[in-house]
């Protein structure tokens, strides 16, 4: 079942590389998180451990409530264009995003593991950190790079809670509260940019030198 869920989570990954508009976008990372709540709510029921119980909680309320619902609200606050104005197309996206999955998991396969779903989870996760990454270089609107920097930062803790062991509860909660107050500044100041400028695309920001 692990398993399932964790391809599930690599091809929700796949979805956000390839999609175009705002709205796709924002419906599979709320899909990942969910996904991502499963994992977590697994593990510490499975290993007694109340810590990750509770951030699994946490995570269904941020994530796959809380920032997903705030980021649709900005986005129709500011009238955003629901193309996400792809630099890479969508076929290119689906291509780099295997090439970045084989690549993680050569990488995994030669580190040390007990099992083979902590090798499945490594690939998983690595992937989806780098699929972030991309989502952030490939896209022109601000809007989109805000979700590719939470796509970044769900492989990282699905690699930290899958693969390294669980966290200490502190950190966990400590990476929450950083993660959260970043969407919210990052959703203001897309705002202050709209405002300004009158759209949020971040290649017009280079008009602004000299």
């Amino acid at each position: 079942m692990m398993t399932l869920i964790l391809l599930a989570v690599l091809i929700s990954a796949y979805l956000m590389a390839i999609a175009r508009r705002a709205p796709s976008l924002l419906a599979n990372f709320r899909y990942q998180s969910f996904l991502l709540f499963l994992i977590t709510l697994i593990n510490g029921l499975s290993g007694r451990h109340i810590e990750l119980c509770l951030v699994a909680i946490l995570i269904l309320v941020l994530k796959v409530f809380l920032i997903p619902h705030f980021l649709d609200v900005t986005a129709r606050r500011i009238n955003v264009d629901e193309n996400l104005g792809l630099i890479i197309n969508s076929q290119l996206s689906l291509v780099a995003a295997l090439v970045v999955t084989y690549f993680s998991w050569s990488f995994s396969r030669g580190l040390v593991f007990g099992h083979e779903n902590s090798l499945i989870a490594a690939t998983v996760s690595l992937s989806t950190v780098f699929i972030g990454g991309f989502i952030m270089i490939s896209r022109m609107k601000a809007l989109a790079q805000v979700a590719g920097l939470l796509v970044m930062e769900n492989g990282i803790f699905l690699l930290a809670t899958s693969v390294a062991g669980e966290m200490p509860f502190f950190v966990e909660i400590s990476v929450f509260f950083d993660v959260f107050v970043s969407v919210i500044v990052m959703g203001l100041f897309v705002y202050r940019i709209n405002r300004l400028f009158t759209h949020i695309d971040v290649n017009k920001l280079s008009e602004l030198k000299g």
